[in-house]
């Protein structure tokens, strides 16, 4: 098996921004306040938070671990680690379920893509039903999303081929920054709202009255949800690591940037839905059809402020769809460079074409093309099911088991203690959670999504 001379990050702050990129993204900005909102707000936050420190940090880090040891694409580090046996094939399925997550998450980041444009040219003044038909009307249309998850997709490509430091950790050093200015323009704006209070109280003043099983295993799939962990990402972003990185603390500060980014979303979505007297559990339809109407009704006595502020919240979308977008087709493009010997460029090509071809065939199923679909569900909805509810939960268990019960404990102590430049205090509880916490809970969030717990 040949070797290949990585590159590595630059420097410190691009392995954090960069990575911190790959985590944050829809999940953050809309799937984290409308899955609070369901499950009761300032309650949910805290066990959220508690299943990020106790669970996914172990978990990132061992992800890390893999991707640094292996200094390869995601395939080729689980293979090294393995061996012959079974367990290289965990790295594979994490290529497969990334590029499936490329293909369609590529046309819902062209949906971001499109209500900038939408907002500017005043498509989503109306009333709450022209907004919402507005919506199905777009999505269900034969040619749209394909051509705005094209223009996502080639804005990535373009970032991917000029390689990690030119291209992903430059681009990151840019994008987050411009993300979080954008997260507190619309916070700002958001919290000055009459009755934004209540939406505050909301996220910030716990009711443990209703708190269940059900609401524990939700916080937890969060969790997993929004760091990215499962699909190969972190693990091949760790492979550009350099052998100084603390993989701890590293994992411990795109934490805190995660947790912050999806705490923020909040902050500036509840304000303004408790505002008007939206409910807080609108669902996944709370983005492109709830909030709309909020900004209209809200800036009704400020038109041009609503329409900067419709502009600033799509392309903070945009941008959050963009950095995990990149992490996904770097994920592709490495296993392709590296294990079939295809120069960067062309393989970065060739991963570009085919998640647009496949991810037209995912659009188009959601609208006339009825006959592209699985089991009766929809193209779109089937990837959207596999690789989130089966592949990532099963590529989180496979590595905890993986590095807890397989990989010699040795490999992952050097690994955890930088071959002992770092006193490594926390490795003893790193080992139970892999061995043990992180296997248990990913088990009952798996399970419990099939109804079986």
């Amino acid at each position: 098996m040949s070797t290949i001379n990585r590159v590595k990050f630059g420097s410190k702050l691009g392995v954090i921004l960069a990575t911190a990129g790959s985590a944050v993204g829809l999940g953050n900005i809309w799937r984290f306040p409308y899955i609070t909102g369901e499950n009761g707000g300032g309650a949910f936050i805290i066990i959220y938070i508690l299943c990020v420190l106790l669970l996914g940090i172990p978990c990132m880090i061992s992800e890390f671990i893999i991707g640094r040891r292996g200094a390869s694409n995601t395939a080729r580090a689980y293979e090294k680690l393995a061996g012959g046996s079974i367990w290289k094939w965990i790295g594979f399925m994490g290529v497969v379920t990334g590029f499936l997550i490329t293909s369609y998450y590529a046309i819902v980041s062209g949906w971001c893509f499109h209500y900038i444009y939408a907002a500017i040219s005043g498509n989503l003044d109306g009333s709450p039903e022209e907004i919402q038909q507005y919506f199905i009307n777009f999505e269900t249309n034969a040619w749209q999303p394909i051509l705005w998850g094209i223009f996502i997709l080639m804005a990535t490509h373009l970032i991917i081929i000029q390689g990690i430091k030119k291209g992903i950790e430059r681009a990151s050093k840019i994008l987050m920054p411009t993300l979080f200015l954008l997260l507190i323009l619309i916070i700002a704006a958001s919290c000055m709202l009459p009755n934004a209070e209540k939406g505050l109280q909301f996220l910030f003043k716990p009711d443990f009255s209703n708190l269940n099983g059900e609401v524990f295993l939700n916080a937890l799939g969060q969790a997993f949800f929004s760091l990215s962990i499962g699909m190969g990402c972190l693990c091949t972003y760790a492979s550009y690591f350099n052998r100084q990185t603390n993989l701890l603390k590293s994992a411990i500060q795109i934490s805190i940037i995660d947790c912050c980014v999806a705490i923020l979303a909040g902050v500036m979505i509840f304000p303004a839905a408790f505002s008007i007297g939206i409910s807080p559990d609108s669902g996944a339809s709370l983005v492109f059809i709830t909030l709309p109407n909020v900004f209209l009704q809200v800036f009704a006595p400020y038109p041009t402020l609503g329409i900067v502020i419709s502009i600033a919240f799509y392309a903070l979308l945009t941008l959050a769809a963009l950095t995990s977008l990149i992490s996904l087709h770097e994920l592709c493009t490495a296993f392709l460079h590296e294990e079939f010997h295809i120069p960067r460029r062309r393989a970065a090509l060739m991963v570009t074409i085919t998640a647009t071809l496949i991810g037209a065939l995912c659009s188009l199923s959601l609208g006339d093309w009825h006959f592209l679909s699985i089991a009766g569900i929809s193209l779109f909805d089937s990837f959207d099911f596999v690789t989130s509810q089966i592949l990532l939960p099963l590529g989180g268990l496979f590595t905890c088991l993986f590095l807890g019960w397989y990989v010699p404990k040795r490999i992952l102590k050097e690994e955890f203690t930088n071959h002992g430049m770092l006193r490594g205090r926390l490795f003893k509880l790193y080992m139970l959670s892999i061995k043990y916490l992180c296997p248990i809970s990913i088990a009952a969030i798996f399970l419990h999504q099939f109804g079986i717990l």
